[in-house]
């Protein structure tokens, strides 16, 4: 089967993603017990016990839907901090969504979320030629919403009663994209924060 989007590691100085694989399940459950994150209700985080689960549906979604997860390592620790992933992919429209992101909380808002971010990106406009790249998150989740604004997306819209939570709860999902010809000044408002963040 002929795919968009192939396995990739994309490094920087801070971070590196890798293709997600079975065997960074140990350090995910590391990862999310920094800050308990699966209590967040409106986010999805494996449980304790769970994180093999979790990466066995990542990689169905990549085998399946074309998705590519990704394991973040952090190259100063050289350990596995979190996950992200590109998904929702429309290949005939060259357009996905990156979401599927949780960090562990000691490198939430720091340098390396802000270089993931921009590896992921020029990734997608540079390398992969997208015209347009999603970012969705739960109505109620403040931080996740001010993150992506500060990425320098645009927000498209709020799907109303949009999904049926874990625990039951009827979401609304934000929706925020950055299209092709935003992405020069996206890319250096990114480069900008990473050298201050890094200096």
């Amino acid at each position: 089967m002929s795919r968009w989007i192939e396995p990739v590691t994309l490094q920087g100085r801070h971070v590196s993603l890798e293709p997600l694989a079975p065997e960074h399940a140990p350090g995910l459950a590391a990862a999310a017990a920094d800050g308990a994150l699966w209590n967040l209700w409106y986010t999805s985080v494996p449980t304790p016990g769970n994180e093999r689960a979790y990466v066995d549906a990542a990689l169905a979604m990549r085998e399946q839907l074309g998705a590519m997860p990704f394991a973040v390592r952090d190259l100063a620790s050289g350990e596995i901090v979190g996950t992200t992933r590109y998904f929702n992919v429309e290949a005939a429209h060259r357009r996905f969504e990156i979401g599927h992101t949780w960090y562990a909380k000691r490198v939430q808002r720091t340098a390396l979320n802000t270089e993931a971010k921009l590896l992921l990106l020029g990734h997608a406009f540079e390398t992969l030629g997208a015209i347009a790249v999603e970012f969705r998150t739960h109505f109620m989740n403040q931080q996740s919403r001010a993150a992506i604004a500060r990425l320098g997306a645009k927000q498209d819209g709020i799907l109303r009663s949009h999904q049926i939570g874990r625990d039951g709860v009827v979401r609304d999902t934000v929706v925020f994209s950055i299209i092709a010809p935003e992405w020069p000044a996206v890319r250096a408002n990114l480069t900008f924060k990473l050298a201050r963040a890094s200096s």
